[in-house]
């Protein structure tokens, strides 16, 4: 990927033309790529860059933040994950009062025939857009056949029968099922982030861990797992991770800690990558600290054997 365009203001003055799909692409799971495939295609076909557009915040984020479920990728992981596709370009528009008021003519014109100057335009069919939701498919097609550009639904990918989606994902890491997540997204479910410096507690307890932050507001998943982490000398390095508030240590804000086998180097500001294998239990709360050491002792036993029989 070429170039990050941030809002309208910074639209091409004299766009040559594109292709373009318009999404949340939260994940971007295997119905999300086979879509980025057919877009990347049709650019070949027409000698036209293709263009993701995209919105940070996501609707639902801006319109009922407390209500919107847990992303499965913040925007930084959104775009780690596009540069392996064929796309050029990823356009960032803003979702703000003055966009949520703009009307879906409004938004026709200024951005997809001024400012990009699409020529063919993948979208869902339930794709809805502008004030008060009042643009939708049928008025793209209509305005795409008197201005010139195309406008063409994503096809439905399905897995077991039912459609690959982003919903469908936070299900299965919800309970639990990473080997379902896996198949859907086509690769294991992952966050990403800086190490940060901690409390330094694990390391008392005999485990010291790596500690990331995650900067969400839910998180779509919780407890302990078996991990792999990546974006270092020696990668992957196989360990534990918990997930959550850490309710035995009085904490409250949900963190990302990953505890390293047989590892003792500093990784103080890396930006890492960890892969969510495997379930070991959920998160819960201990008696005292002892009990908690000697959960955790059995949690990298049971890591252990998980990753000896893979």
């Amino acid at each position: 990927m070429q170039k990050i365009i941030r809002g309208f203001y910074n639209l091409p003055s004299s766009p040559t033309g594109c292709v373009a799909t318009i999404g949340n692409f939260d994940g971007v799971h295997l119905g999300h790529q086979a879509v980025l495939n057919q877009l990347a295609l049709k650019g070949d076909t027409l000698g036209l860059p293709a263009i993701v557009i995209t919105f940070e915040p996501q609707a639902n984020e801006f319109f009922a933040p407390d209500k919107a479920p847990a992303r499965l990728s913040r925007f930084r992981e959104k775009v780690e994950t596009l540069r392996c596709y064929s796309i050029q370009q990823l356009c960032v528009l803003r979702f703000n009062k003055k966009l949520a008021q703009m009307t879906a003519e409004e938004f026709i014109q200024q951005l997809i025939i001024d400012g990009l100057n699409i020529k063919y335009l993948v979208v869902g069919d339930d794709f809805k857009f502008g004030k008060n939701r009042q643009g939708d498919f049928n008025m793209l097609q209509k305005v795409g056949a008197e201005y010139g550009f195309q406008v063409v639904n994503m096809h439905t990918f399905s897995i077991d029968n039912s459609r690959v989606s982003s919903t469908r994902i936070r299900q299965a890491l919800k309970a639990g099922d990473l080997m379902q997540a896996e198949k859907l997204l086509g690769r294991p479910y992952r966050m990403s982030g800086r190490v940060a410096h901690g409390d330094k507690r694990g390391r008392t307890m005999g485990f010291p861990t790596a500690n990331i932050h995650l900067h969400r507001r839910k998180v779509p998943l919780s407890g302990v797992y078996a991990v792999q982490l990546f974006g270092i000398e020696g990668e992957p390095v196989q360990g534990v991770a918990n997930v959550g508030i850490r309710p035995t240590v009085g904490a409250d804000k949900a963190l990302l800690e990953v505890h390293l086998f047989d590892f003792n180097r500093e990784i103080y500001g890396e930006h890492v990558q960890v892969h969510f294998l495997y379930k070991l239990r959920n998160e819960q709360k201990f008696a005292n600290l002892d009990s908690l050491i000697a959960q955790i002792q059995q949690d990298c036993e049971h890591a252990k054997d998980y990753f000896a029989k893979q």
